[in-house]
Order: structure tokens, then C-alpha cells, then sequence
């Protein structure tokens, strides 16, 4: 499992940033480990599979898309006619590769969709880093809009400096602003869009610690606020009553050398309410929260099916 392994730590580690970053990690790692396999036969090998699936789902509480991406691949992997090894190794590149080509395809789409949501002369506020929100600013900016964006440092691990950094690079004039700033400037901007790291069943999404504040900030200033994801991030385990994990990150990012008897909490993601959220923008165009299920059930009815399994 030395290909998972390591791959798992550089999750956990946060080495790989970003719900989708990291399911391509994941999905890599999972090809790459069943390439050196030494299983002999489909009981073992679909064993190996699992006991992948297992270590990577560890590495990370808040990260359906992982899940979703490394189930899909476990479950067709169990129901394809195989017999030899080196038969799986064949199909389960061939089905990561069908994968990743829907998720580019499903970002191509995104791109097309978000950025014509970025007008002349607009102001977006943005929060954390997400490739995603990324994807559509620059995509606006290549089209020849200009326009600016607001970002905040996103502590405790200062993601927004990634964000700031791409966006300067693609030539959009950027603003960084402390994250307790978010409400003093709110009335200078024109739109709010932020990443997802999950959706839930209900149509709320979670993404980086602050992002409810942002959009409770963003209703009383009556400015609209977007979410960018893809529906892979749709969680289906909250279908059937279960919530969201919510992970807690070590105390250290908040304060390295804090006083003995200090208690400090570290939550990585909070939940936002679908009733804040003016719009999600996903491959299936810009679609209400409150249809999230139906628009699961049209692009990835395996998600329903049987990504809550395992």
C-alpha cells in the first residue's frame, strides 16, 4: 500500500489542498498501487481495493468528492467480468481515465458558465482558495473582462495567499483583506463566490471555516452569493440522515506555542445555508440549492445509487 500511503499523508498532511485536488490525488494513487499489485487472483485483488479505499477515506473527514470518486471506481471494478490481474489493471485505467475526462469535461462547463456571471467593472469577493472559483475568474479574465477581486488571507493556513497569487498571475487586479474585514467591505462589492468542499442532500453546502459569515454578510448588504462546485461533491450519505463530518484541524495552526490550560478549537469547514445562497453554478448550469437532488439525478445517478455504500 506504499503508493496510498503516501498519498494519504500528503492529504492529511494538507501537502494536497482543495476537495478537487485531492480527489485526483486519491484516484492516481489508487491506479498507481493497483499497477505494482501482487494479488493473484479477483478476491484478493478486489480486497486490495478496498483496503485503499479504507486508508484514503482517513486521510480527510470533509471529502464526498474523494469518496464519490474512489467508490465509483471500487464499484465498477466489482461489477466488471475480470479474471486476471493484469485484466483489472487494464480496466481500472480505463476507468479512472473515463472519470477524469467527465470531470474536465464537468470544469469546461463550469468555466462557460461562471465566468459569463463576472461582468465589466465587477468587484467578487472570494474566500479561501478554490480551483474552481479560479477556473471562472480566469476564464472571465481571458475572455477580456475587467474586473477585480476582493480576497480574504483565510486563516489559520493563509489559503487566500494561493488565490491571490493565481489571480495575479492571470493578470486580475487583486485585493487581500484580512478575514474579519469581510462585513467593512462587503458594501464595495458586486458578488460573492466561493468554492464547496460537499454539498448535502438539503442543498447546504460546506466549505472553509467563515464561509456562513461571508454569506449572512453578503444577505444583510443584499449581495448575491455564489457557490462554484461541481455535483461530484454531493454527499449521499446525508440523504439518509447522516451529517456532514466537520473536520478539526491541530491546534497548532492557531497558535503554535499557545499558554498551558488554553483551550483553542480548530474547525476547518462550517455549513452554509441554502437560504443564503443565491445560486450554485455546477456542470448542469446555475441551479437552485433547493434542486441539488434532482440535479445529482440527471448527471450522476450512480451517486444515488450507490455512493453512500462503504
Amino acid at each position: 500500500m506504499k503508493k496510498v500511503m503516501e498519498a494519504a499523508e500528503r492529504i492529511r498532511r494538507l501537502e494536497v489542498q482543495g476537495a478537487t485536488n485531492v480527489a485526483l490525488t486519491a484516484v492516481r494513487a489508487l491506479v498507481e498501487q493497483m499497477k505494482v499489485s501482487r494479488a493473484r487472483d479477483r478476491a484478493s485483488a478486489l480486497a486490495e481495493i478496498a483496503k485503499a479505499r479504507a486508508i484514503l477515506f482517513e486521510s480527510r473527514e470533509t471529502e464526498p468528492f474523494m469518496r464519490n470518486a474512489i467508490r465509483y471506481i471500487e464499484w465498477r471494478m466489482r461489477e466488471a467480468d475480470w479474471r486476471t490481474v493484469e485484466e483489472l489493471q487494464d480496466l481500472i485505467q480505463g476507468v479512472s481515465e473515463e472519470l477524469l475526462k467527465g470531470f474536465r469535461e464537468a470544469r469546461r462547463r463550469i468555466a462557460e458558465v461562471g465566468s459569463r456571471r463576472i461582468l465589466p467593472g465587477t468587484r467578487v469577493l472570494t474566500h479561501c482558495h478554490s480551483s474552481a472559483v479560479n477556473l471562472v475568474l480566469r476564464e472571465a479574465r481571458g475572455r477580456g473582462v475587467e474586473f477585480e477581486v476582493v480576497c480574504t488571507e483565510t486563516r489559520p493556513i493563509y489559503q487566500g495567499r494561493i488565490t491571490a497569487r493565481e489571480l495575479l498571475e492571470a493578470g486580475i487586479r487583486t485585493t487581500m483583506i484580512v478575514d474579519s474585514a469581510v462585513r467593512s467591505f462587503m458594501k464595495e462589492v458586486d458578488l460573492v463566490v466561493v468554492g464547496s468542499d460537499a454539498i448535502t442532500s438539503e442543498g447546504n453546502i460546506i466549505n472553509k471555516i467563515g464561509t456562513s459569515l461571508i454569506a449572512l454578510a453578503a444577505q444583510e448588504a443584499r449581495v448575491p452569493f455564489y457557490v462554484i462546485t461541481e455535483l461530484l461533491k454531493f454527499d449521499p450519505q446525508t440523504i439518509h440522515g447522516d451529517f456532514e463530518a466537520i473536520e478539526e484541524r491541530s491546534t497548532a495552526e492557531v497558535w503554535p506555542d499557545a499558554p498551558e490550560g488554553l483551550a483553542i478549537r480548530n474547525p476547518a469547514f462550517d455549513v452554509t445555508r441554502r437560504d443564503y445562497i443565491h445560486g450554485i453554478i455546477c456542470e448542469e448550469g446555475v441551479i437552485s440549492p433547493h434542486s441539488i437532488l434532482e440535479a445529482v439525478r440527471r448527471r450522476y445517478p450512480w451517486i444515488l445509487e450507490y455512493g453512500a455504500s462503504a
